[in-house]
């Protein structure tokens, strides 16, 4: 059994290990990262799955971030220990954790991926929208979570102020 929770400040440790364990050494380096330099993720987003025995088994975390004007989510990373892929725990995380940004009043989600992948949870190529370099624009996808959320919004993806 899985259980998802709210990721605490004491859970860092171990979902860092778990980034390093699934993704490439030097992830940290990607200019998404520079995004996230001395902002803390989005507590109560930000989520944890735990197996039976308390062991992370996944995680997810969610960034604010400003484009132009205005207010958005900076979905990444998400990550599923090798033992518990396939098993629908990724998508379950991003389900829940939308759900969640939704219920507290955020209206738009970008993420960096691919969109094969992402497309299956309602996620679109944005146009107009510009991440730092060296991001391929064709990996810059997002996802409304109010209708017409991304209507108009353009402008270089900053680090959030505030």
């Amino acid at each position: 059994m899985i259980e998802l929770i709210a990721e605490q400040p004491q859970d860092r440790w171990e979902v860092e290990a778990l980034y390093d364990l699934c993704f490439a050494p030097g992830r940290e380096a990607l200019s998404s990262y520079r995004l996230r330099d001395d902002v803390p993720p989005v507590l109560g987003l930000s989520q944890v799955a735990r197996d039976e025995l308390g062991i992370v088994a996944g995680a997810i975390r969610f960034w604010p971030v400003h484009i132009d004007d205005q207010d958005a989510l900076l979905l990444g990373p998400v990550a599923v220990h090798p033992t518990h892929q396939g098993e629908g725990l990724g998508g379950s995380l991003i389900r829940d954790s939308l759900a969640k940004a939704e219920s507290s009043g955020w209206a738009r989600v970008l993420l960096v991926g691919d969109a094969p992948y992402y497309q299956r949870f309602g996620f679109e190529r944005l146009t107009g929208v510009e991440m730092p370099p060296p991001t391929n624009p064709d990996r810059v996808l997002g996802f409304a979570l109010k209708p017409g959320a991304w209507d108009g919004v353009s402008g270089v993806v900053r680090r959030w102020q505030g």
